[in-house]
């Protein structure tokens, strides 16, 4: 279920506003005149071909690649905008199948100063099982995490990023690795979330197929916003067809 469409007017809502962003290297220009605008509990789907600036826009947003232009965040009574607090999901990480590190390490590893061989103590094994619970993934704890499954991975890394919950949740290729059941409840599990926190989500994705279904909006990105709009009307565009030189969402 998608989530309530807002009007022009961002008072009564919290927004991500980015405005005549453009990124250069060198002489090359990797990005140029970007303008977005998200609203909090949306889910805005990112999409373009392979070196289109996807990766780029979102390290600018992350604050870890430099770029010219305006990125800003705000929310109802807020007096100064501020930066927001970003939650992010990269690519799915590889781990040595044999390594014996469990979910609960990593997550001692990520949240906590205390090194994860000196074991896990009740009152962080508790926190633990709070944020695994956000993602449904309780019986995940104790698992090696080189042996979990692509679906089971990209649960446990949704739910480091959602300690503590952010204002807005970016993932990237979030489906890759993940099997098409999976995929479905990966995408069920991102709609619930982001209505039960009203969050935005930002994620960069090749697979179209159910982006009509739970995105907000698709955002065509080749080096500037070729394209933006309700998925359906962006997947079926002349513009998609254009940059990927083929018709609907097939690739």
């Amino acid at each position: 279920m998608k989530h309530p469409q807002h009007g022009n007017s961002c008072s009564d809502s919290c927004c991500l506003r980015i405005q005549n962003l453009s990124v250069s290297i060198g002489t090359e220009t990797i990005l140029s005149d970007i303008n977005l605008h998200i609203h909090c509990g949306q889910m805005v789907a990112l999409i373009g071909p392979n070196g289109a600036g996807k990766s780029t826009l979102i390290n600018a947003i992350l604050g870890q690649r430099e770029y010219a232009g305006v990125i800003t965040f705000s929310a109802p009574g807020m007096r100064h905008r501020k930066p927001p607090r970003i939650g992010y999901v990269p690519q799915s990480p590889s781990f040595d199948p044999g390594d014996p590190i469990s979910v609960a390490d990593l997550f001692v590893c990520c949240m906590s100063r205390r090194p994860a061989f000196l074991g896990t103590g009740k009152a962080m094994r508790r926190k633990i099982l709070a944020c695994l619970a956000r993602v449904h993934g309780e019986d995940l704890m104790d698992k090696r995490v080189g042996g979990l499954s692509g679906g089971e991975l990209q649960r446990v890394l949704l739910a480091l990023a959602l300690e503590p919950v952010p204002n807005i949740l970016i993932l990237d290729e979030p489906l890759s690795g993940v099997d098409v059941e999976g995929q479905t409840a990966l995408m069920d599990m991102l709609d619930e979330i982001r209505k039960s926190y009203d969050l935005s989500i930002l994620m960069i994705t090749h697979d179209f197929g159910m982006l009509p279904q739970y995105a907000d909006k698709a955002v065509l990105i080749d080096r500037t916003v070729v394209k933006e709009g309700a998925p359906s009307d962006v997947l079926n565009s002349p513009e998609f067809r254009q940059v990927f030189h083929t018709k609907g969402g097939q690739l």
